[in-house]
């Protein structure tokens, strides 16, 4: 029954969904041209939020569990899991006081895609090209330096691709050893993020409505003396807690 119910409400959710994304297009370019970084974060941010609603076309929730004892002004680096392209838009507008920006494929940036692409472009977040080692460090690089300079925060997903059964992948140290390296002061904070990978259960079409869904931010790690690689494990080590636990 739940499946046939996802037949009747994906159109309305992709509908919305693509609707959002085609009017905030011209929107991003016009608050850039006119208003620079400040107005288009904010027509940015008030996408993500329409496009966290357009769950609700599904019936499905959306619980975000924030952590309001975080400091602003401050680079952080987010750590989370990876269950779906949906994860993004609730941590971009739930957490948009950060400034976060994501390591992202550069694929996605070229690909045209209505204000996905454009904000990828001119928002600030690191394009990288898994084929390019030396382009990745430089991209990561930019956006360690503008963590430091602009107090921006950068939200990655160590597994690199996301899950479709809802299990770990091992966490990849690199990005967030670069960013540390540039940002050794940065509090490191994992995201666990639960179910978001049942709302592609039965892939792209139909979507799994009734769906309860959670994203819960964490406390800093300590990370006095760990090497990168063992912030990196702790931050795993939390999150598989959280997520299989």
């Amino acid at each position: 029954m739940r499946k046939v119910l996802g037949y009747i409400l994906t159109p309305i959710f992709y509908i919305c969904f693509a609707l959002a994304l085609l009017i905030f297009h011209p929107i991003q370019w016009l608050c850039l041209k006119l208003g620079g970084y400040g107005a288009h974060k904010r027509s940015v941010d008030i996408l993500n939020g329409l496009l966290v609603a357009c769950n609700y076309t599904l019936f499905n929730r959306t619980r975000f569990i924030d952590n309001k004892n975080l400091p602003i002004g401050k680079p952080i680096i987010f750590i989370a899991n990876h269950q779906s392209t949906y994860d993004i838009p609730p941590m971009i507008y739930f957490l948009r006081r950060f400034h976060g920006k994501f390591i992202s494929k550069i694929e996605l940036a070229q690909a045209g895609i209505p204000s996905i692409s454009f904000n990828l472009l001119h928002g600030g977040a690191a394009n990288i090209d898994r084929k390019d080692p030396k382009q990745s460090i430089s991209e990561i690089l930019k956006l360690a330096n503008n963590m430091k300079t602009k107090n921006w925060s950068a939200f990655i997903f160590p597994e690199g691709t996301r899950t479709k059964t809802g299990k770990m992948k091992p966490f990849s140290v690199g990005g967030v050893a670069t960013l540390l390296k540039k940002n050794p002061e940065a509090l490191v904070v994992p995201i666990a993020i639960r179910n978001s990978y049942l709302m592609v259960q039965y892939g792209m079409f139909p979507l799994r409505p009734f769906t309860s869904m959670s994203w819960e931010v964490l406390n800093p790690i300590d990370t006095t003396g760990l090497s990168p690689e063992e912030i990196v494990k702790k931050a795993e080590d939390i999150i598989r807690s959280k997520v299989e636990g």
